[in-house]
């Protein structure tokens, strides 16, 4: 392989090729910063060259010594912006926090410099995660790899964008209704989001705290596995993580037919391209021929899950938000000496008013309605409720089946500016992703063919709360049964 070329590995591999000192980090981490497309758009803060080529050699001169700290050492991975690094700029997408300096890690960075990883930038995404195309954006869209006229989805975009293109080995992304699995779907790469609570939550901007969790965006599933493995775990910092029992790498290859996975007969309804439909059917006919027991079941109650997510979402969201008032960091126009705010009031309404996108802002709106008095039963706890009954109609279907399938996505990667304007169409790109958060299962996103334009579609698979090495290991043996090339850029 060409020195050039050694940014198109897997973490596996490249973890791998370091280890027998086949390429160094120093190599691999420049070649990863020389993939870099200025017009795709990925990074809102491209990686520091300097700060990357010191990295890359403290990793190079332990590994030297024979004294790597983990599989990680020396690979390169990016970090969605919205995840705090020390002494670096997190923006969150957002002009409210365009200057924003971290003043400490977020629990899942010191577990990557821990491992030895090279953190490489912050990726670009939807502003404050509300969006599915990352066109939302204060910094720009980003733009698909794999066709520059379409989304890479949403709002982990641009860490999706940046693993497909070869820009870097691996990401970081975050997943509240789907905003890791839906971009790695329309880039055709692997999207894990945990259990609620598997992975620390502290030092990620909270969008809506009930239903955001940090994952990862990689090129296969076992990558997906090896970088799982190192953020994992629970945390005195963030008390809705959990200590429960480690993935095993060693169970995530092991051939086993003898799973039992549902198929939702709802997955199939209107509003799902002909074409996303068949491969997903074709798919699951190659599971079928593979040996795995296979059935369709019906899951009345999930056609609400979206309605539930679009209150529960925006109420807690325009909570978290309410922090950004223009006082004590952030965007002000009280720092604006052209502007002159003439109540502390004004100043509230003008930093909140020129810092936030209309996106935000028309969440920020619905919450605050769905929570008024007079409306918070109406419509808040009734969510809650529902919320409730769909967890409970997953528990029932688990009790006969191990893992359930859906498509990722009800289309392929759509055309930059085709949704944005109409908000309920942008939306509806997460009706199958958003189930999950809701009920705080584990699931992942894996490539399983192509339309006829050539854009990736992805199969989903949804496993039971802390079952995250069940999933896996199936995961893995249905990218053998599909043998697709998970990231499509040559």
């Amino acid at each position: 392989m060409k020195t050039m070329d050694i940014n198109k590995l897997t973490l596996e591999e490249a973890s791998e090729k370091i280890k027998k000192r086949e390429i160094t980090s120093q190599k691999l981490a420049l070649s990863c910063f020389s993939a870099i497309n200025d017009k795709i758009n990925a990074f809102i803060s491209k990686p520091d060259k300097k700060k990357v080529i010191e990295q890359s050699e403290q990793s190079d001169q332990r590994l030297q010594k024979g004294k790597p700290r983990s599989i990680l050492e020396g690979i390169p991975i990016a970090i969605k912006d919205n995840i705090l690094v020390k002494d670096e700029r997190t923006t969150a997408g957002s002009k409210i926090l365009e200057d924003f300096i971290s003043p400490y890690d977020a629990t899942v960075i010191k577990k990557l410099k821990e491992a030895g990883a090279i953190l490489f930038g912050k990726t670009n995404m939807d502003e404050f995660a509300c969006g599915s195309s990352t066109e939302t954006s204060y910094f720009g869209s980003t733009l698909n790899p794999i066709d520059k006229s379409r989304v890479p989805g949403g709002s982990s975009g641009g860490s999706a964008a940046a693993v497909a293109n070869h820009e870097v080995i691996a990401a970081l992304g975050s997943d509240t209704g789907g905003s890791i699995r839906q971009p790695a779907s329309f880039c055709g790469i692997v999207g894990l989001k945990p259990t609620y609570g598997r992975v620390s939550r502290f030092g990620l901007l909270a969008m809506a705290s009930s239903l955001d969790q940090i994952g990862t965006l990689t090129k296969t599933v076992f990558d997906a596995a090896l970088l799982l493995k190192k953020i994992e775990g629970g945390d005195d910092l963030d008390s809705t993580s959990v200590n429960k029992e480690p993935i095993n790498l060693r169970n995530i290859k092991k051939p086993n037919k003898n799973i039992k996975m549902a198929v939702l007969k709802e997955s199939f309804a209107q509003g799902i391209d002909k074409e996303v439909a068949t491969a997903i059917k074709e798919s699951i006919e190659k599971g079928k021929n593979y040996g795995f027991s296979i059935k369709e079941v019906s899951f009345p109650i999930i056609e609400y899950a979206l309605a539930v997510y679009y209150i529960i979402m925006p109420a807690e969201l325009s909570s978290n938000l309410a922090r950004y008032d223009g006082i004590k960091y952030g965007y002000s126009i009280a720092k604006n000496p052209k502007q002159k705010a003439e109540s502390l009031l004004d100043v509230y309404l003008t930093s909140r008013a020129e810092g936030f996108g209309p996106e935000i802002k028309r969440r920020i709106m619905l919450g605050t309605y769905v929570l008024s008095s007079g409306y918070y039963e109406a419509y808040y706890l009734q969510a809650q409720k529902v919320r409730a009954l769909i967890k409970k109609g997953f528990d029932q279907i688990f009790k006969s089946y191990d893992l359930i399938l859906t498509p990722t996505s009800p289309t392929t990667a759509f055309k930059l500016g085709e949704k944005i304007d109409d908000p309920l169409k942008m939306y509806l790109s997460d009706v199958y992703t958003v189930p999950v958060n809701i009920a705080g299962l584990p699931a992942i996103s894996l490539p399983c063919g192509r339309d006829k334009k050539g854009l990736p579609i992805g199969l989903q698979i949804i496993a039971p709360a802390w079952q995250e090495e069940k999933l896996l290991n199936a995961a893995y043996q249905w990218e053998k049964i599909l043998n697709y090339k998970s990231s499509v850029i040559p």
